[in-house]
Order: structure tokens, then sequence, then C-alpha cells
């Protein structure tokens, strides 16, 4: 009897693995696969929402970079699927707001692409090693993911050259540059502490970013 119930269990578990992964894809477009896919609660009603990381795979853009290697550059894309009563709704997307993983970063890597979800919101954090990040924050209002925070960290190995931190609810920005700058990491960093006021008329929404790599915030 026991050996039959986990045979069941294990039967709903693959059917309803299966019809998971057939309605996530029914969201992504032709000309796309899914790269990644992240869950949490991005409205806080309990339930555990899906976003998903898309890749274009028009072959024209394999191309080979300046050592002779075959690399993807497609773009990405981002798609936001709420749990509604434990059936996906689509609530956002944007197909080619991210640069390939493979683009040309000249003398330096390209930056790393990590999406989370942190107490509701939406985290979209580019990673550069020992030069430093740079991260978006979204909240959902109204069926939109809005921009409400900006964090970047210019870095120089361990060392830390500029901190910006801006909150675009109360329309105010952080600054903290480093005084000691040209020191050896063993020295202690000295930062200098500036608020400035943000201008913006109006919250700006992750289904209108065209480009990541074009958006500049810090000369708001």
């Amino acid at each position: 009897m026991r050996q039959l119930m986990l045979t069941v269990i294990v039967f709903l578990t693959t059917v309803i693995s299966g019809q998971t992964k057939q309605e996530l894809t029914n969201f992504v477009p032709k000309g796309f696969v899914i790269s990644e896919k992240i869950t949490g609660d991005l409205n806080k009603d309990g339930l555990t929402d899906c976003v998903l990381i898309i890749k274009g795979t028009d072959k024209k853009m394999i191309v080979k970079n300046r050592n002779s290697e075959e690399v993807d550059r497609n773009r990405r894309g981002i798609i936001i699927l709420l749990n509604k009563n434990n059936s996906f709704e689509l609530t956002t997307k944007n197909y080619n707001c991210f640069s390939s993983e493979n683009e040309d970063g000249g003398v330096y890597f390209a930056p790393e692409l990590y999406i989370e979800i942190i107490k509701g919101n939406l985290s979209i954090h580019y990673g550069h090693g020992r030069y430093g990040f740079w991260r978006y924050t979204f909240r959902l209002k109204d069926s939109y993911f809005e921009l409400i925070g900006y964090d970047s960290s210019d870095n120089r190995g361990p060392v830390v050259n500029r901190e910006t931190s801006i909150n675009f609810l109360s329309k105010k920005k952080k600054i903290r540059e480093n005084t000691n700058q040209n020191v050896s990491a063993e020295s202690e960093e000295v930062f200098k502490e500036t608020w400035e006021k943000v201008q913006l008329d109006k919250l700006i929404k992750l289904s209108e970013i065209i480009d990541f790599d074009e958006l500049d915030l810090e000369n708001n």
C-alpha cells in the first residue's frame, strides 16, 4: 500500500511539474528560450510568483569574439508572471532590455546579471567583480513594476571609491565619496557624504526600459 502511495505521489509530481513547465513556455515569444527562472512572492499575497529571463535564438548573433571563440551575442529579456489561484498571469514583459552575457567588455569582462526577489521587490543586480556593482530595485504597483531604488559602488579592488544610493520615492540621492582613494588596501577609507535632490516627473517602468546599459541615473 505504501509503495502504491509513493508511486501515485511521484506520478502526480511529474504531471504537475510538466504542466508548470509547459505553462511557462506558453508565455515565451517565438525566437526566445528560457535561460533562467526565479521564484518568490512579488505582491505579498503568500503565493509563489515567477520571473523568467529569456534569451534570443537568432543564429546570426552567434559570432566570433576577439579571441576567435564562438559566442552567443543574443540579447536577453524578462517576463514576470503573478500567481493567480495557482495559475500564472502575465504582468510585465520586456524582451530585449538586457545585453548578452557574452558581450564584449573590452579589456574587462562583461558584468554578470543577477535577478532576485527581496522582501517583495524585484532586484536587478549587475556585478562587475572587483570594479563594483549597480543594482535596480522595482516594486509592483497597479500591474506595473516601477523603479523605486538604485544603488551602485565604484571600486578599485577592495577599495571603494564612490557609492551612490537613490530613492526615487523620496527623490533623494546619497553620494559617499572616498577622500582617501590613492592609498593601499590596508588603509582606512574616509568617506564624504552628500545629499542631492532627484529631478523626476514620474517613476520609470520596467516594461519601458529599452536598454539597461543606456540607463544613466547617476547624472539626474
